[in-house]
């Protein structure tokens, strides 16, 4: 049987993997859990041993197909979770991720199916973020782009953002910047702030360039149809 915090470092691992692709380096890891590298080569040894990751020295590491199972399995926890205690619990999209991530280890597998079930099977969690499916394969590839990418006159749809910095999403909830909102872009400007206005409003929204790098958006369908949150995340 794994350890939460084991499983705490394969999901990272795997988030990690996502975003760059493997390997993943021990200061990589380490930054994402606020570990220290020396904690985090000690863990990684023990993963190594049990099969769940490959190590290459002075590269980094990837999962085995058995870690990556793993790995998605807590994820499907956590992102069904958030999803549940948003829709039902009456938690703020703020709120979720924490909670989750102290569930998401000691729920059983009746409990995940039930509460899939009464969500009627989502595909992506308050963030936007994809919940694997129950079969725990891996997840398609992802092809959005960050906010802080685009240039001015860009259209484009928001796909994801990031639920690490509780205050973060607190002003992207209050800015109207969700999952499903459709955004042009009015001006980048030199020294890091994308502006942005949500289509059919007035206001403008300036984001640091740090916010709207967490920020992962698609390009909008047509220049003339708008999206919703609702219609863009199936509801």
């Amino acid at each position: 049987m794994l350890s939460d915090v084991m499983e705490d470092y394969l999901k990272a691992i795997y988030t990690l993997q996502s975003k760059h692709g493997p390997p993943v380096s021990t200061s990589d890891i380490a930054d994402y859990l606020d570990k220290t590298p020396p904690t985090v080569t000690s863990m990684l040894g023990k993963l190594e041993e049990r099969g769940l990751v490959d190590r290459e020295k002075y590269k980094g590491v990837e999962l085995t197909r058995e870690g990556e199972t793993v790995a998605l399995e807590v994820l499907r926890h956590h992102r069904l979770l958030e999803a549940y205690l948003t829709e039902h619990l009456d938690y703020s999209w703020s709120e979720v991720h924490e909670e989750a991530d102290r569930l998401e280890h000691h729920i059983s597998e009746e409990f995940e199916r039930r509460v899939a079930d009464l969500l009627g099977n989502p595909t992506v969690d308050p963030h936007g973020d994809p919940i694997p499916g129950a079969d725990l394969e891996p997840l398609g590839h992802d092809d959005t782009t960050p906010l802080s990418e685009h240039d001015v006159g860009d259209r484009v749809v928001v796909a994801r953002v990031s639920d690490r910095d509780d205050e973060e999403l607190e002003y992207l909830e209050a800015a109207g910047v969700v999952p499903g909102t459709t955004l042009d872009v009015v001006d980048v400007a030199p020294f890091g702030m994308v502006t942005v206005r949500a289509v059919g409003e007035e206001h403008e929204q300036s984001l640091p360039d740090a916010v709207a790098a967490s920020i992962r958006v698609s390009d909008a369908p047509d220049e003339h149809e708008e999206s919703t949150p609702a219609e863009a995340n199936g509801a």
